[in-house]
């Protein structure tokens, strides 16, 4: 850790848990143990300060066939295989509470590691996490096929099980790396299923402290595997993996591709989680100050390095100029912090190469004849900061209303009536998410069936629940994370004919 890092945690404070981590040389984790090696080591950078924070091991290929070998022991022979589905239960609320019990100490790692402001990454992150492994803990206990009659000429019993598909290889990005990789684990595990997880090289620091607290809650050897390392080794290694049956991604578009067609050659299946350039569409009677406020959780949370965050805003033009007014507001009232701080609304985005591509787009905004109402500046000084950004006036052939920016960057556009908000809501490859801005439920009923996208709000832009499916249309993905609907795609099907 050097000595700008240092120096930030000693201003604000961390547990002593979070030091005893943080310090502690970093190991991957397979079968159950946190395992030694002469690995060739990654720097970890913290976004606030640009310093380095620790150091990570880089795996090899190796190390992912050890992974996977452990993972399948686990759940055809292993004790993981031996558990019965009230004791997968029981570890997986464990494992929530102890989550809950340990909030801080995540929190702040997170922070550190991928540059989110505390408050709302102890509020959101961390909290989904217990929430998700809570949720389906709850489904362990009620996974079951279905008696089928039939009219076969010899008589017959017929039943379906509902079987674990197998090793499961999920692979996460650093946008959230805590949040998304439990979305990642807990519907597998909850159905018997094992897991060989890479975390984004620039982000592993949560799942290995994670790992920690799943040893303590008592899972099983070889149920997770935690590979840390460069996606272009052993992500790639992962997805082609011959006793990988199940592949699990998130993370942008041109790469779900090809993880896509690299699961389809080792025909495994796959669920895909990719990008997003989610619109927002205010009405003549939407509640503007609500819509503005929204942005604030949406497109300037996390510093917009989230998929789904609503970064187009298209209005109705009798309530435009007043809408711009009160985004504007909005944006200028955030206040830039590093990570640790609690009073910070938005902390950096996650490293220079990121923040240089979001100013790349804000000078192409600017070049295509977009109105830069406010932001469009880094800050001087140490760590990643964007100013919060809003361009008014924008088309929708811009390069900013059509490609993901994955940065505090908003684009707003004027429409007349609702056939030409949704031809321009929908004038995209993507389709992750949607909302409505309405009074009228009657048009928000109307309209939510012609959105293209996965999810759709109205008078609220990003809620979240477990219970909920999350996943896109078009490019934005194959098949859903959360919700009874993630369950399936780690099941097999089996048909079982009896004669009697």
């Amino acid at each position: 850790m050097d000595a700008n890092v240092r120096a930030l945690i000693n201003q604000y404070g961390v547990t002593t848990d979070t030091l005893r981590f943080l310090d502690q040389p970093k190991r991957m984790f397979i079968d159950g143990e946190f395992i030694e090696g002469n690995h060739q080591m990654a720097r970890v950078e913290d976004p606030s300060t640009g310093g380095q924070l620790t150091e990570i091991p880089l795996a090899t290929t190796e190390d992912v066939d050890s992974a996977v070998a452990a993972a399948k022991y686990a759940m055809k022979k292993g004790e993981w295989s031996q558990k019965t589905p009230r004791e997968r239960e029981q570890i997986l609320r464990r494992i929530a509470e102890l989550i809950r019990e340990n909030a801080q100490t995540l929190a702040e790692i997170e922070c550190l590691d991928s540059g989110k402001a505390i408050t709302g990454c102890k509020a959101v992150d961390i909290n989904v996490g217990a929430n998700t492994f809570e949720y389906f803990a709850g489904w362990a206990t009620k996974i079951q096929g279905a008696t089928r009659d039939n009219s076969f000429p010899v008589q017959c019993m017929t039943y379906t099980r509902k079987e674990p598909v197998g090793v499961v290889g999920a692979i996460v990005p650093w946008n959230w790396p805590f949040a998304m990789a439990v979305w990642k684990l807990a519907a597998p595990l909850a159905v018997g299923c094992s897991v060989v997880l890479k975390p984004a090289e620039m982000t592993s620091l949560s799942m290995l402290y994670l790992m920690e607290l799943c040893v303590k809650a008592g899972l099983p050897r070889g149920a997770i595997n935690i590979i840390t390392g460069k996606g272009s080794v052993v992500g790639n290694y992962i997805v082609g993996h011959p006793d990988v049956a199940k592949v699990s991604f998130t993370g942008s578009t041109p790469v779900g591709k090809m993880v896509g067609a690299a699961a389809i050659d080792n025909i495994a299946h796959m669920t895909l989680e990719l990008g997003g350039k989610s619109p927002m569409v205010a009405f003549e009677d939407a509640d503007i100050d609500a819509v503005a406020r929204a942005t604030l959780n949406s497109v300037y949370f996390n510093a917009g390095q989230v998929c789904s965050a609503g970064s187009r805003l298209y209005v109705h033009r009798s309530r435009y100029e007043e809408a711009v007014e009160k985004v504007k507001a909005i944006a200028e009232s955030i206040k830039l912090a590093p990570s640790l701080d609690p009073t910070g609304v938005m902390g950096p985005v996650i490293s220079a190469g990121q923040r240089n591509s979001i100013l790349g787009y804000i000078d192409k905004g600017k070049a295509e004849g977009a109105t830069l109402v406010t932001g469009g500046q880094s800050l001087d000084g140490p760590g990643h900061f964007i100013q919060p950004t809003l361009f008014a006036d924008c088309r929708n052939d811009m390069t900013i209303v059509q490609e993901e920016i994955f940065g505090p960057v908003l684009a707003m556009s004027v429409f007349d009536d609702e056939e030409e908000a949704m031809t321009l809501a929908n004038d995209s490859i993507f389709g992750l998410a949607a909302s409505i801005w309405t009074q009228d439920l009657s048009r928000a009923h109307r309209l939510i069936p012609q959105m293209d996208a996965g999810s759709v709000w109205v008078n609220i832009h990003d809620p979240g629940d477990p219970s909920m499916p999350f996943g896109g249309f078009k490019q934005s993905g194959i098949g859903k994370d959360l919700g009874p609907e993630q369950l399936e795609h780690f099941l097999e099907t089996k048909g079982v004919w009896i004669k009697v």
